[in-house]
């Protein structure tokens, strides 16, 4: 792969932030300048068109694309508002498709976007227990950059660095309290026995955490801690607002292994 390509789709990648349900979406000015446009008003004209795509394919834009607005310095301590915008990966998608093709940065993002809506359709047409399966693997990526981010940040403390989130998730229970309450067996693993709307909040608290102390440059092992716990309680805030249930109010689930292992016998029976 050509290196201007392969750094494209790792700043897409690298851009990219997950809401607490799970949807990927991408800031406006992020996307502006991966794609190398150099004024906001020329990059607003390819959102225009993308938003007009949009309502004709019989989607509410307003779903896909949100304006907002946020405070960026402008030297001497003082800030000013500038106006950005949330966009859904299908307005990503859209935006690629209605960009300046000739350009080298707009087509890998054609081609990024569509594998991405590609994947996404594949993903809604998987059953409910297959959903669990891919939920539960992406949190096993996303634990595993949470700890390299960790590692870099200075801690050793892993189980209690861990377990921080985890509190500041569940309103101040730790995964053996969790286990109890749910009536989880103590030799299986606790994100083995969630399910998916409890999987994604916890995959939520993940990769937030990671971006943050990757962010910040967060150093040293305490305020590392302390950020994991801070994401925590910020994500069960949300779920708070939107008058989600408690994670855990939320009942347990059959243990995914048995799950997998049905899953690799299938797999290996179609093979036969």
């Amino acid at each position: 792969m050509e290196p201007h390509i392969e750094y494209i789709k790792t700043s897409l990648d690298a851009k990219m932030h997950v809401t607490s349900k799970g949807n990927p979406y991408w800031y406006g000015r992020d996307l502006m300048e991966i794609l190398e446009y150099a004024r906001w008003e020329s990059f607003l004209g390819v959102v225009e068109k993308a938003k007009q795509a949009c309502d004709n394919s019989g989607k509410f834009s307003s779903n896909h694309f949100r304006h907002t607005a946020e405070m960026v310095a402008i030297g001497s301590g003082a800030k000013s508002k500038r106006a950005n915008m949330v966009l859904s990966r299908y307005a990503c998608y859209l935006i690629a498709m209605n960009g300046e093709s000739s350009k080298p940065q707009v087509a890998t993002a054609q081609t990024y976007f569509a594998a991405q809506t590609y994947k996404q359709e594949i993903e809604q047409a998987l059953s409910n227990e297959q959903r669990r399966l891919l939920l539960r693997d992406r949190i096993r990526d996303a634990n595993k950059k949470l700890f390299s981010a960790a590692k870099a940040a200075g801690v050793t403390r892993y189980a209690i660095f861990q377990d921080a989130g985890i509190k500041g998730l569940y309103g101040g229970l730790g995964v053996q309290d969790l286990k109890r309450k749910k009536g989880i067996p103590n030799e299986e693993e606790f994100l083995d026995c969630i399910d998916r709307e409890e999987l994604a909040a916890n995959e939520f608290r993940a990769t937030q955490t990671e971006s943050k102390l990757r962010r910040d440059k967060t150093q040293g092992e305490k305020p590392a801690i302390e950020t994991h716990a801070e994401v925590g309680k910020r994500v069960r805030k949300a779920i708070q607002e939107i008058k989600g249930t408690m994670p855990e109010e939320l009942p347990a689930a059959p243990s995914i292994k048995k799950l997998a292992q049905k899953q690799s016998k299938d797999t290996k029976h179609l093979k036969e």
